[in-house]
């Protein structure tokens, strides 16, 4: 598809809408869970899917951006579609497509990729659409879409140039996924956002369901592989809910997602104890503190900004008990690449800086400057491509011993994550 790079758009949905008229409002043949946010969205959307399957409902599931295949984005009863189907889907709206680029308002990667989601979804058919927003809210191609539950996953600063310089801005951008009507399930958030978040909730009569209050996590333990929660959720308690993901901000997620799901089903009946414990032990989000390799312990994460980053170091911190950790460091030119540095730095005892394969990946003299100033130039080692910086920090760990209680932490991109996937050939991404 020749429809420039995903990060070069310009704000709006009206060339989606129009194309969204022409194949006959495909968003509009199902309910819709749409997720907004800055972190936590696409494991939250997998979370929410894999309960509402477990109901034996027919789930479609767009997320963005992938890891690997871009037909990650679009998954039908949990699978990405295959090869052909993902094909035949684009053959299908290409017709369209031309139509509104001849108007002289081309559509770009994303909104093509959109566009077939909603069309896949109506084709299949599927039951619900659990919708993961590309960037913010109110202009981004999802939003065509009317869900009738929004969750907003915690809000933080990125994507400053086109959501807004601070959190009530960005907030307000993210907001608008919430339409008239709807349930709007809000993950515990600064205050400036949580007030922009509850004004628009309140200017369009939405229903809100705030974590820590009317939901939430009342408590969590560590468990073999992951943690095991007590969950409050709209409609009744959960004990003993196994989460094989690690961190705090994972069962955050699950306690949204857990909300987001009630909130779907209307009615006042909690939902089947056993049909949430069951959803949640088959729990994956590929890429996120993933343990991709053993023997040494090798750890993959797309955290990309400051916010994710130290999500990402407290849940290191809580569930491996490394007596060293090597950083393996790829990261884009447009994040705040000096505060994940920062918070990088009392974690790792030595950090590898390399590149992606991201046409924005920083430059790796460039990041290596920046990590020298931070770490210092004893701590800090180049490799120029992602295959060799992996090669190295897992030597050096190799190095110091089969004993030595050392693991590797790759991260700082979904890019970078992807990459090391298909590297360490991780189990296929669905």
């Amino acid at each position: 598809m020749e429809r420039g790079v995903e990060w070069d758009f310009e704000p709006g949905i009206g060339r989606i809408a129009a194309l969204m008229d022409l194949l006959g409002s495909p968003q509009h043949s199902y309910p819709v869970v749409h997720i907004a946010g800055t972190n936590g969205k696409s494991s939250t959307t997998r979370m929410i899917e894999t309960l509402l399957r477990e109901r034996n409902l027919r789930v479609g599931r767009f997320i963005s951006p992938h890891l690997v295949s871009m037909r990650e984005r679009i998954s039908v009863d949990g699978l990405p579609l295959s090869e052909e189907r993902f094909a035949e889907v684009y053959e299908d709206i290409a017709p369209y497509l031309e139509m509104i680029d001849a108007q002289g308002r081309r559509l770009s990667f994303f909104e093509t990729l959109t566009a077939m989601a909603f069309a896949a979804f109506a084709d299949a058919p599927v039951d619900v659409a659990v919708i993961e927003t590309g960037m913010g809210g109110s202009f981004d191609a999802t939003n065509v879409a009317d869900g009738a539950v929004a969750v907003i996953t915690p809000i933080s600063l990125d994507h400053v140039k086109y959501l807004g310089p601070d959190v009530e801005t960005i907030a307000g951008e993210k907001a608008g996924i919430i339409k008239p009507g709807a349930i709007a399930v809000i993950a515990q958030q600064e205050l400036p956002a949580a007030a922009v978040l509850m004004q628009k909730a309140a200017e369009v009569g939405a229903t809100v369901a705030r974590e820590g209050l009317e939901f939430g996590v009342i408590s969590r333990e560590l468990a073999i592989g992951g943690q095991l929660l007590h969950l409050k959720g709209l409609k009744g308690t959960y004990e003993e809910v196994l989460l094989p993901l690690y961190g705090a901000h994972q069962a955050n997620n699950a306690a949204c997602a857990l909300a987001a799901v009630e909130a779907l089903t209307g009615g006042d009946d909690p939902l089947d104890s056993e049909l949430v414990r069951q959803a949640f032990l088959q729990m994956r989000s590929p890429g996120r503190l993933e343990v991709v390799r053993r023997g040494p312990t090798v750890l993959v994460d797309a955290a990309h900004n400051p916010a994710g980053m130290r999500a990402t170091l407290d849940a290191v911190q809580e569930s491996f008990d490394f007596a060293k950790l090597i950083g393996v460091v790829a990261v884009s030119e447009d994040k705040d690449v000096e505060g994940i540095l920062d918070l990088l730095e009392p974690l790792m005892d030595e950090i590898v800086v390399t590149r992606n394969s991201s046409p924005r990946s920083m430059d790796v003299d460039d990041l290596a400057a920046l990590a020298e100033e931070i770490f210092g130039m004893d701590r800090v080692h180049q490799v120029e491509r992602m295959d060799g910086a992996i090669d190295r920090a897992i030597g050096m760990v190799d190095a110091l011993g089969e004993f030595s209680g050392a693991g590797v932490l790759i991260t700082g991109s979904v890019v970078t994550a992807g990459d090391a996937r298909l590297l360490l050939k991780a189990d296929e991404t669905q």
